[in-house]
């Protein structure tokens, strides 16, 4: 098989990529990341020295591709299926990564700093950064009511990577800072990307890791309400 994605089932940045690989039926051989299988562990870092995961590999192409978005166009552009993910129009690809930055640095960064307190001991939480954390998210919140309107999917057309970004940004932030009430298409977005099969699969197959996150309320599939 000639790609390969070096990832956990826990970690949203995997989820990113895992749902564009499912959409399209891209096959894959999985390279678990975990503390019980050292080797992958080192030829990983060997492959990728900063350790950040997903990495993609290429294997007849002789590629390696890091970052979720550029790994994203790489699958579009080399290893091509039937949805597509980033538009041939340039002006929508335009927003399409736009919302995929937005999400990703908006959202899915300061949800992972409020999970990454969560490990420190003692004086050595930082409540400062996490309540920045939460009030930067609930700005983004604002941005996608808003913007969604009428829309089924962020950036107005089909799915694309810009909604790849948001079904784990969304689904683990909503963990740590409910949507709550009152973001009625926030909610109703959220349950479409929850919904998705894409999304849907990667959702069942983290289940079993799902005991590993730290925080409550532990993430969960099952159908929300618009608030």
């Amino acid at each position: 098989m000639s790609l390969q994605l070096f990832y956990h089932p826990l970690s949203s940045f995997c989820h990113k990529v895992l749902i564009a690989l499912y959409e399209n039926a891209t096959p894959f051989e999985g390279r678990l990341l975990q503390q019980t299988d050292p080797a992958t562990l080192e030829e990983f870092a060997r492959l990728w020295p900063t350790s950040k995961m997903p990495l993609l590999r290429d294997l007849a192409n002789d590629r390696v591709v890091p970052e979720t978005s550029i790994i994203i166009e790489y699958l579009q552009a080399v290893h091509p299926g039937q949805v597509r993910l980033i538009p041939a129009d340039a002006r929508l690809a335009s927003d399409v990564r736009l919302w995929d930055r937005l999400f990703d640095l908006y959202v899915h960064l300061p949800m992972q700093k409020i999970v990454g307190d969560s490990f420190r001991a003692g004086d050595a939480h930082d409540a400062a950064g996490v309540a920045e954390a939460r009030a930067l998210i609930r700005r983004s919140y604002a941005m996608v009511e808003q913007a969604l309107g009428g829309r089924e999917w962020i950036a107005g057309g089909a799915f694309s990577m810009a909604d790849c970004a948001a079904a784990p940004a969304l689904f683990y932030a909503d963990t740590v800072e409910p949507v709550g009430a009152g973001l009625p298409a926030l909610t109703a977005y959220l349950n479409r990307l929850m919904a998705r099969p894409s999304y849907a699969r990667v959702l069942e197959e983290a289940e079993p890791s799902f005991g590993m996150f730290p925080l409550d309320p532990k993430p969960s599939r099952a159908p929300r309400r618009a608030g």
